[in-house]
């Protein structure tokens, strides 16, 4: 999960994967010690390991929830995947309303664009943030690979095509910061990335 914000001291909550009561309080502890009013819950996509901490981030902050409206499946079928895999989940509530590619969605001083990135699911998102020029990817683009397209909605040509034409489309020098594993760049992911590159074929 990632924890946005800036100089207002507004923030907003991207992917909560808390999974436990631990997992929450190291939260809630993090966003008092920081002084931070959280303003939103969005999610990049509906995954199950993206969402565990939906319920607790809206009734503890006390906020709206948003994510792309062709994810709704993803996100309608968490308690079948959690129960598939044994695992406790606090059911999602329902988003307040849907992000809709290319428009922004503002907090604070910040304004992240929406791009529509779907593949590893359906309704995947990444938020760009220009001035900084960074990127909150969810599963779509890793370092030296590539989000999974084996879960249902998943298609690796349309995630291909969505790396290409959304992300590698921005400058190399923008970051990307991903569900899982390091930090990288776009100039490093056309460059050394087998999936991208034209060494390995999804």
């Amino acid at each position: 999960m990632y924890i946005l914000w800036d100089d207002t001291k507004e923030a907003v909550i991207v992917d909560p994967g808390c999974y436990n009561a631990s997992d929450q309080k190291q939260v809630a502890t993090f966003v008092e010690q920081n002084d931070l009013n959280v303003v939103a819950l969005l999610n990049t996509h509906c995954h199950i390991d993206h969402i565990f901490g939906n319920a607790f981030v809206v009734e503890r902050f006390n906020v709206p929830f948003y994510m792309h409206e062709k994810d709704l499946p993803v996100l309608q079928s968490g308690q079948q995947t959690a129960m598939m895999y044994g695992l406790n989940y606090d059911t999602s509530p329902n988003p307040k309303s849907y992000l809709v590619e290319g428009e922004e969605f503002s907090f604070g001083d910040t304004t992240l664009q929406i791009r529509f990135t779907p593949g590893h699911s359906p309704g995947s998102v990444c938020f760009i943030n220009h001035e900084s020029k960074t990127i909150i990817g969810g599963d779509v683009l890793f370092k030296q690979s590539v989000g999974r397209t084996d879960l249902p909605g998943g298609d690796s040509a349309t995630l291909i095509n969505s790396i290409r034409t959304e992300l590698f489309t921005l400058s190399d020098d923008f970051t990307v910061y991903s569900g899982h594993g390091p930090e990288t760049t776009i100039g490093f992911e056309k460059q050394y990335n087998p999936f991208l590159n034209g060494t390995y074929q999804l």
